[in-house]
């Protein structure tokens, strides 16, 4: 059943791509010590008790689950035209950097110009 799936995304993307949008896909990791710092942060710092929930705190008993579906999931659904970025997450400012800079790139790629006039501009004559 999940095959079927990706096939699905495979196959939404690819028309995507057909179309003329880029798609670029980013998985944010970070390692269960990692999240576990900062769910401890929630705890402790009064400004960010807002982001705690119990409810992570329960689902990290699911953690080797989880990391075999993402596994999954990314081999699955990452080809030519609409590959992943596996992106280490656990110091935000190299993650932001490294998002950036693919961002960056993919927009260079693109070669982006501005549109011709639609009439001829040498004709105008402004008094």
């Amino acid at each position: 059943m999940l095959e079927a799936r990706y096939d699905q995304i495979n196959r939404f993307e690819q028309l995507a791509v057909e179309l003329g949008t880029v798609i670029l896909k980013f998985f944010l990791h970070i390692s269960k010590q990692e999240q576990k710092r900062r769910l401890e942060a929630r705890l402790v710092n009064p400004k960010k008790n807002w982001k705690f929930a119990l409810e992570d705190v329960q689902e990290r008993e699911f953690w080797d689950d989880y990391q075999q579906a993402y596994e999954d999931a990314l081999n699955n659904c990452s080809t030519e035209a609409t590959p992943w970025y596996i992106v280490p997450a656990g110091h935000k400012w190299f993650r932001d950097w490294m998002v950036a800079t693919i961002i960056v790139d993919q927009l260079r790629s693109l070669k982006p110009k501005y549109p011709a006039p639609k009439i001829d501009l040498s004709q105008i004559r402004i008094e």
